[in-house]
């Protein structure tokens, strides 16, 4: 158990956390959320013993270990894999490098003889002798694969740096849990196999994520920072937002009748726990639904952006044909021969298990990069919008006032006009005359969101659109794609993103590519497509 008392927290004026108060019981998920800025990861730090607070007590129920998945990708470099992921047992790994120590000396005497039987004595209570194997498990469930095992980690990926730094916060079994944005850069089956970990982990989570799937499938209970208040909900995300959204709506009715509203908040109620029983969490461990009280629920201050996309003109048949499409890096294809037709109100999710090449793939769309070989070409009445993973070279020139930076992209320099699509992505008033070079990351993606609303393109391409975007921007940007008449092209980590746009799933490979009328879960969980995708991924060498 883990308890905050009146947590209080701020930088100069700025009050993040009011005299806070929040109970993290044993057995149960929490899902944080907030607006960005809120202080989520803020909270985390100082649940952690990161971060002091202004005032307020962290207290932890004696004899608890407290396990926190780092953020500092760089601190283990010089460790080989499988000790990296043992180290997260502070105290198992500090007992095994005492007994290593003792075992090692050259002159080992009778008294050290007795101090290693004690500590044996304690490796072993500790599980000590499974230790190794169990890391090893946790590491190939992660997707890191044997042969890697003993690397050191700098010669790893990135991300398979993440998944070490996941697995090392896994091990051993933790009586509490702290995930700061844990799925980032792990591909949808990870996160599934992450989710399946957290449903049969017995202990506490607390977690910060911007993956609703995610928050939906694990989650016991949110917790809002939200008002200078940290208010703690039963239920998941999907419950939290559409019963935060009814009390919004019914603030704003307030002559509506008392009786009224009590059937409509019961019947809300009785909706969402008919559809949950069937999902996975509901079927776990977690049957938390019939405590929840929507009379508890307060209506959210965040708000969220206006993303529409309109097309100019209608495509017409001949929308995009690509013909033997290949590209390779240092020397390996990321992915060879792929060949597919577009269609008109196709929605696809185009995958690889390697995100390099997806991104290679939409910049030789784009003629930002030539292909080994191959072709592609669009129809005639096509015109392309573009939203690419990294979009610094759109903001690396000299500073602008975003007026400017969004006038440079607009047939129309009206300043009214500007300000509308400045206005549906949030940035209103002064913000408007901001520099593009003091944008935080999810205010330039939202700056290129506006600009793909003001080509009004009837074919959009989508790389990563989430990174960097809080959950308010994610939702609008997914309901905007769902709402979209028009054809997309998008790749992207978060799983109910995927799920509610995709009518298509093409997978490009070293080996080929795989074009299926799915959806993402139903790709995913064919047995059949499995077996094809294995195959798939054996690296193939230019002129082989």
């Amino acid at each position: 158990m883990l308890r905050v008392t009146d947590l209080t927290h701020q930088f100069g004026k700025r009050v993040l956390f009011d005299e806070a108060n929040v109970l993290f019981a044993d057995g149960n998920c929490y899902g944080v959320i907030g607006a960005n800025g809120a202080g989520k990861s803020t909270f985390l730090k100082i649940i952690s013993g990161v971060k002091d607070a202004t005032g307020g007590s962290i207290t932890i129920e004696p004899g608890k270990r407290m396990a926190v998945l780092k953020q500092d990708h760089f601190e283990f470099d010089e460790v080989e894999v499988l000790n990296t992921v043992m180290m997260g047992h502070k105290k198992l790994w500090s007992l095994m490098q005492e007994k290593d120590a003792i075992y090692a000396k050259p002159d080992f005497s009778e008294e050290d003889g007795i101090k290693a039987s004690e500590l044996e004595a304690e490796f072993a209570e500790m599980d000590g002798w499974n230790a190794e194997p169990a890391a090893a498990a946790l590491l190939s469930g992660i997707g890191i694969i044997e042969s890697d095992h003993n690397k050191l980690l700098k010669d790893l990926n990135g991300n398979q740096k993440v998944r070490v730094l996941l697995a090392q916060a896994l091990f051993g079994d933790p009586d509490i849990l702290i995930l700061d944005e844990p799925t980032n850069d792990l591909d949808i089956e990870t996160v599934t196999w992450l989710e399946d970990f957290l449903l049969n982990f017995k202990n506490t989570v607390i977690v910060v994520s911007h993956d609703r799937h995610f928050l939906d499938t694990v989650c016991t209970h949110i917790v809002d920072i939200d008002f200078g208040k940290i208010n703690t909900y039963s239920g998941n995300y999907t419950f939290w937002y559409e019963s935060s959204q009814l009390a919004l709506k019914q603030k704003l009715a307030q002559n509506k009748k008392t009786e009224d509203k009590r059937k409509e908040m019961q019947a809300f109620i009785d909706r969402f726990s008919a559809n949950a029983s069937k999902s996975k969490q509901a079927t776990s461990r977690r049957k938390m639904l019939e405590k929840l009280n929507l009379e508890e629920i307060k209506p959210s201050t965040r708000k969220y952006p206006g993303i529409i996309f309109d097309q100019s003109r209608q495509a017409g048949d001949q929308l995009l044909e690509i013909e033997n499409l290949s590209c390779s890096l240092d020397g390996k294809y990321l992915f060879k021969d792929v060949e597919f037709r577009v269609n008109k109100g196709d929605k696809i999710a185009i995958i690889s298990k390697d995100g390099l090449a997806t991104t290679a793939f939409y910049q030789i769309l784009n003629e930002e990069l030539k292909p080994d070989s191959g072709t592609f070409s669009f129809g005639q009445t096509i015109t392309t919008s573009y939203l690419p993973v990294d979009n610094e070279k759109y903001f690396s020139d000299d500073p602008m006032e975003l007026m400017d930076w969004l006038r440079q992209y607009s047939p129309i320099k009206d300043e009214q006009h500007i300000r509308g699509f400045l206005g549906k992505m949030l940035f209103t008033g002064e913000e408007v005359f901001k520099k593009s070079n003091v944008l935080s990351g999810g205010e330039k993606v939202r700056c290129m969101i506006s600009r793909m609303m003001m080509k009004e393109a009837n074919l959009l391409m989508i790389d990563e659109p989430t990174n960097h975007l809080d959950l308010e921007s994610i939702t609008a940007f997914n309901n905007a794609l769902i709402n979209f008449t028009g054809t997309v092209l998008f790749t992207t980590h978060d799983h109910h993103f995927a799920q509610t746009v995709a009518n298509r799933i093409i997978e490009i490979t070293p080996n080929g590519v795989l074009d299926k009328l799915k959806t993402i879960d139903e790709y995913l969980s064919d047995e059949a497509i499995k077996a094809d995708r294995l195959s798939r991924y054996t690296p193939v060498m230019v002129g082989s």
